[in-house]
């Protein structure tokens, strides 16, 4: 079982190997860093290094603490803006650049987040298999999201169908790994075109790919568990048409199923 990140196929940019630690290494759950700037009007400061998600692609951002100096502070925000990620600090009093701290995830919220994002995934992955069209829009809360596809019409039957699907492939244990695919590759790439890799920013290259090994294959900056069965179950609570060819399907993710 590989971690994604740990198998990653193709040469990640030396910045996002270096400072993006969340993008080559989803199961980090602590980090040492450095402080480079510091925002004392917003109260938040910018790191050498970040486990942190920033949020994007409709994954929240992550929370969690850092610690210096012996005192643990919660991180309430965090956000790419201007190239650089920034953490909002619950503080009166924030470090000083160049203090070196320690970061720690609010590990049980993000790894729920990693099985919700891994199963909308799977989602993509088995409408794609039965329709081959494209997610057109989607959002997630820790253990429930949504994804909107173009299809024609939609009803309780057809969410049943995908449920029974989605936990098929939760079972069938596909590994999940990243890979860093070079813009002309994926350009030529048939099975990044429900991704909409073409309105990808063209200075964005390499893409990072996660690659549902023989189910779905999407450019996407997220977090992701290891392997289909980490997600544990499944359960499909929603259906609803949003317009025409706008149809919505909403789940849940539970505990493995006995």
């Amino acid at each position: 079982m590989a971690v994604p990140g740990s198998r990653v196929s193709g040469s990640p940019p030396a910045d996002v190997a270096g400072s993006e630690l969340f993008a080559t290494d989803a199961y980090l759950r602590s980090f040492d860093s450095t402080v480079l700037e510091v925002d004392r009007e917003q109260g938040r400061v910018v790191l050498a290094r970040t486990a942190f998600y920033p949020g994007g692609g409709g994954q929240p951002h992550d929370v969690g603490e850092l610690t210096w100096l012996g005192a643990a502070v919660p991180v309430t925000r965090v956000r790419r803006e201007g190239g650089r990620i920034w953490h909002w600090l619950d503080v009166p009093e924030l470090p000083e650049s160049g203090t070196e701290v320690l970061g720690t995830l609010d590990w049980s919220r993000r790894h729920l987040l990693m099985r919700t994002h891994t199963a909308l995934h799977i989602l993509c992955g088995v409408i794609w298999s039965e329709f081959q069209i494209p997610v057109t829009g989607g959002n997630m809360d820790p253990g429930k999201g949504r994804l909107d596809f173009p299809l024609e019409s939609m009803s309780a039957e057809l969410g049943q169908r995908v449920e029974v699907r989605i936990n098929e492939e939760i079972q069938r244990a596909r590994e999940i790994v990243v890979e860093f695919l070079g813009r002309s590759a994926a350009d030529l790439d048939e099975s990044l075109i429900r991704t909409a890799a073409n309105l990808i920013p063209r200075e964005i290259d390499p893409l990072r790919v996660i690659d549902i090994v023989g189910l779905d294959r999407q450019a996407d900056g997220g977090t992701h568990v290891a392997n289909t069965a980490d997600v544990g179950s499944v359960v499909v609570t929603g259906t609803e048409s949003k317009g025409k060819g706008n149809k919505r399907i909403r789940l849940e993710v539970r505990d493995a199923q006995a």
